[in-house]
């Protein structure tokens, strides 16, 4: 190892100096400015302080992000493109932008200390037929700086090998930062700092995992790997338990009263967080008023506040097979804000007159407080509308009547009718998996479904459609594109090796199109994984600014109103609506933008690690069933082997390209398909085959199967 070379003092003082001097230049892209001019532009008067900005330039100069006119003055190149975006790199080092345009290919030597997931800044470099290149020449913001992997002693120092080698990059350990751990453990550290002159990051270890169980390492080991906060900092903890249960009399006075209205809340049997409940009145003139109740985080949760700034730095919590990442701490979350049965509790609510036909006669919108009579899961709910007899039948028929009613004027207007599929595992004492279960959404969570999706379209409507004329109100949309009609074209292609055609000719037939087939094959084999294609096949939904509608759900306006407890961006719709409400004026501006999108990514990481999580899950539950053979469908095709999902259970392995029996398989991607060359045979989406389980890696998450 090359002897490295201490920190110098100012390096990060440095580096958020270089961000305040590309942003002056970019704000003044047509002016020539001496070093100078900076100096007094950005208010620096100490003479160490100015000997480092002008570094800065010099260094800026040789990027070629500035053009040194003259002898120390300065401007903006103005022939060199930039772009911003997330740094995906590959495990030889290379890295690519993504890029909505398309990704742009970064060089291994051109990555500049960036590391995997990081928000950098990237100069075009050169712009070919087939691909674009370009260099790092700023780190907006790192991705992650904890990660878990073991350690590599050496006699005076030790390296960190982190378990996901598309972090990019080893990290050097001091050995009086190795905090007891010891050649081989396997440790939680971090990065302390990054010199320019270093090949590799110092950093040091924050925890030997050695002492915890097996899942622990691997669901901390996940969480790291996406950047996801596990831990609360202190201040944030004290603030938590400082939240009292009691309501305030005075508080409700200001708010509208709905304690003795009858109440409840549907929810998984498991669940601690209870966001939302719904309450029934019948009205005189038959019609009903129903309120759909959300808890009231905002009350709790002040702008600017150290939680607030926690809440919005994790962006969503985060549901692992057998813990939840929250993004609030536990007081808030599951005590203080949770609807529990029989607790007042602050809410914020959307309140509708509705006949029975789910026709709206009037809306409110307002602070309230509840009291839950009764807490149902969706199994006890689902009894109820099957006929069976208990508590509060009549308002949940009256519920499920309406549910369906509105579920079938969304189907009309064209929205998707896809139901999620979701493994659910069954874990004994220890937390192993002793089963399997898929998740089957039935009319009971179809019921709340309809419910929070008529509360988030009508504020996003009331929004998105204000009363007299001024500017937008700026706000958080949940948005769905249309899809992209090359990724149609390739669904179609799928669906033809089954005997199945989508008929349309416009974007907006697609939706009844892909209806219309699900429901044609809804109880053949082939249905889950046409399902799951056809998700994949559609644009992902985001939080933005500027509204384009929800293709999927077939909402001109729609937002995210009903989980403040468990989603940022709703706890800053409740911010915005009730300033909207109560006439106050708007604080979020121009910024708001760059919290969606840093919403978005956060929420992506968090499905990212569910699924990762999940897949452990279906590893560790495979594991001791070695040698045994089951059923199972093709679920997947790439060049290097084959996906089955066994049918039995739901977990899904991989049988190689190579080890395919009787031939010499290749894929062919024109015909999607598998394909040997001497006997022809195929493989194909769907095929049901026989397989033996022959082996299972926990760390890499892999089922190895073998066909029979």
């Amino acid at each position: 190892m090359s002897k490295k070379k201490k920190a110098k003092k100012g390096d990060k003082f440095t580096k958020g100096l270089s961000h305040i001097i590309r942003r002056l230049f970019e704000k003044n892209p047509d002016s020539v400015l001496s070093h100078k001019d900076v100096y007094t532009n950005i208010q620096l008067k100490d003479t160490e302080l100015r000997k480092q900005a002008f570094d800065v330039l010099k260094i800026l100069a040789q990027e070629g992000f500035l053009v040194e006119t003259s002898r120390s003055s300065f401007r903006l190149n103005q022939n060199m493109d930039f772009l911003e975006g997330e740094i995906q790199l590959t495990a030889r080092g290379a890295g690519f932008l993504l890029n909505e345009g398309g990704d742009i290919f970064i060089p291994p030597n051109h990555t500049n200390q960036a590391m995997n997931g990081d928000l950098v800044r990237v100069a075009i470099t050169r712009k070919g037929a087939t691909r674009t290149e370009g260099k790092v020449v700023e780190i907006i913001e790192r991705d992650r700086t904890q990660f878990v992997g073991t350690i590599d002693l050496h006699p005076k120092f030790a390296f960190f090998i982190p378990d996901n080698q598309r972090t990019g990059v080893d990290i050097y350990i001091p050995i009086e930062k190795l905090n007891g751990a010891r050649n081989k453990d396997r440790v939680l550290a971090k990065i302390t700092v990054w010199p320019k002159s270093a090949e590799n990051p110092y950093g040091e270890v924050i925890e030997v995992l050695n002492s915890k169980t097996p899942n622990d390492n691997e669901m901390l080991s996940i969480l790291c790997n996406q950047g996801l906060e596990i831990k609360f900092p202190q201040e944030v903890i004290a603030a938590a338990e400082n939240v009292s249960m009691a309501l305030d009399e005075e508080e409700i006075k200001t708010r509208r009263d709905f304690r003795k209205t009858t109440t409840f809340t549907i929810d998984p049997v498991d669940a601690k967080d209870f966001d939302d409940a719904l309450s029934i009145q019948k009205l005189e003139n038959g019609n009903y008023e129903i309120g759909v109740h959300i808890a009231d985080v905002s009350h709790y949760v002040q702008a600017g506040s150290a939680m607030d700034a926690e809440a919005a730095k994790r962006g969503n919590s985060v549901y692992l097979v057998d813990r939840v990442v929250p993004m609030l701490p536990e007081q808030l979350s599951n005590l203080a804000c949770s609807l529990r049965p029989n607790e007042d509790k602050y809410t914020f609510s959307a309140v509708f007159e509705m006949d029975e036909n789910g026709k709206i006669y009037s809306e409110w919108f307002g602070k309230t407080a509840i009291h839950s009579d009764r807490r149902f899961s969706y199994e006890e709910a689902q009894e109820i509308i099957e006929g069976q007899d208990g508590d509060f039948r009549e308002e949940i028929l009256i519920f499920d009547k309406i549910a369906k009613v509105l579920r079938k004027k969304r189907q009309k207007a064209g929205a998707l009718m896809i139901e999620s599929e979701e493994l659910r595992f069954k874990l004994n004492e220890d937390g192993n998996p002793i089963g399997v279960v898929s998740k089957v959404s039935k009319d009971a969570n179809k019921l709340i479904e309809e419910f929070m999706l008529l509360a988030n379209k009508r504020v996003a409507t009331f929004i998105a459609k204000p009363k007299t004329k001024k500017d937008p109100i700026p706000f958080v949309y949940r948005c769905h594109d249309k899809p992209d009609i090359s990724k149609i074209e390739v669904f179609k292609l799928f669906i033809d090796k089954f005997g199945h055609k989508l008929n349309f000719t416009h974007p907006d037939e697609i939706s009844r199109s892909i209806n219309s087939l699900l429901e044609d094959i809804r109880l053949k084999n082939e249905y889950s994984i046409i399902q799951s294609m056809a998700i994949r096949s559609m644009a992902k939904a985001t939080y933005e600014t500027e509204n384009i509608g929800h293709y999927g759900l077939g909402f001109e306006h729609y937002t995210h109103f009903t989980s403040p407890i468990r989603r940022y961006a709703d706890l800053l719709v409740h911010r915005i609506l009730f300033e909207e409400l109560t006439g106050k004026p708007h604080r979020y501006g121009n910024q708001l933008s760059q919290t969606c999108k840093h919403i978005s990514r956060m929420e992506r990481k968090a499905t990212d690690a569910e699924r990762e999580s999940s897949k452990y899950f279906q590893v560790l539950f495979m594991q001791d069933k070695l040698g045994m053979v089951f059923q199972g469908t093709v679920s997947g095709l790439a060049d290097f082997g084959m996906f089955v999902r066994i049918d039995e259970n739901g977990c899904e392995g991989m049988i190689p390209l190579m080890e395919i029996p009787g031939d010499k398989f290749i894929f062919d991607q024109e015909k999607y398909r598998i394909i040997g060359g001497k006997t022809k045979k195929e493989y194909n989406f769907g095929d049901q085959v026989d397989v033996q389980v022959m082996s299972v890696d926990l760390r890499k998450r892999q089922i190895n199967l073998e066909l029979v």
